[in-house]
C-alpha cells in the first residue's frame, strides 16, 4: 500500500474517531447520551406544565373568574345546558373551546382579545357590556359558523337524536341540515341557547 493511501486511510480512522468523542462527550462534563436523557426529561417536564397550564385555562372557574362574565354566567344558569333532567352539564370550554389541539390552541391565541378587553376595562359595567354585547355575540357565531358547529356537533349528533322526542319542526329542520350540502349547522338556529341574545340581533 502506498503512503498517500495510508495516510488517506489514517485521516479518515482519525475523523471518525474525533466524531465519536465528539458525540460520546460533547462538553468537557457531560456526554451526549447524558446531555439528550437531560433534555429529554426537561421535555417531557416543559409539555407536563404546559397542557398543565391549558387544563388551568380552560375551566368554568378560570372562564367566569372576571367580573364581566358573571351576567354572561348567570343567563347560563338558567338554561338546560347548565340544569336538565340527565346530569350532563356543558361548561364554558365545552361550547367555548375546540377539543382538537390545534384549534384550541388558535382559540387560546386569539383570547388575546379578552384579556385585552378585560384590562382596559371594554365591558367592565353592565352597560358597556350591552353597548357591546351584538359584536361580541356576532364574533362567537361566525366562530362557530366558520367551524361548523364543532363544539356543538361534541355533544350532539344527528344520529343520537331520538325524533319521536322532538317536535314535527324541529324534525324537519335537523333533517334538512343533516343533509352534507344544506349548508347550515348547529349555530344557525341555535343561538340563544346558552345566553340572550342582543336586542338587535338577527335570529
Amino acid at each position: 500500500m502506498s503512503d498517500s493511501g495510508a495516510t488517506s486511510k489514517s485521516r479518515k480512522s482519525g475523523k471518525l474517531k474525533r466524531l465519536w468523542q465528539a458525540l460520546h462527550r460533547p462538553s468537557v462534563k457531560y456526554s451526549l447520551f447524558t446531555l439528550l436523557g437531560a433534555g429529554f426529561m426537561v421535555g417531557i417536564l416543559f409539555w407536563g406544565g404546559f397542557h398543565t397550564g391549558m387544563d388551568a385555562t380552560n375551566t368554568e372557574a378560570f372562564c367566569t373568574g372576571c367580573h364581566e362574565m358573571q351576567g354572561n354566567y348567570e343567563e347560563y344558569k338558567k338554561t338546560i345546558h347548565y340544569s336538565n333532567r340527565s346530569g350532563v352539564r356543558a361548561t364554558c370550554p365545552d361550547c367555548h373551546v375546540p377539543k382538537k389541539f390545534i384549534p384550541k390552541m388558535l382559540r387560546k391565541f386569539e383570547a388575546r382579545h379578552d384579556v385585552w378587553g378585560h384590562l382596559t376595562g371594554k365591558v367592565d359595567t353592565p352597560e358597556k357590556f350591552q353597548a357591546n354585547r351584538k359584536a361580541m355575540a356576532e364574533r362567537e357565531w361566525a366562530r362557530m359558523k366558520a367551524s361548523d358547529s364543532a363544539t356543538c356537533r361534541g355533544c350532539h349528533t344527528f344520529e343520537g337524536m331520538n325524533p319521536e322526542m322532538q317536535d314535527p319542526a324541529a324534525v324537519k329542520k335537523h333533517t334538512m341540515a343533516a343533509k352534507a350540502d344544506s349548508g347550515k349547522t348547529c349555530i344557525d338556529c341555535h343561538k340563544g341557547i346558552a345566553h340572550e341574545l342582543p336586542k338587535d340581533a338577527e335570529e
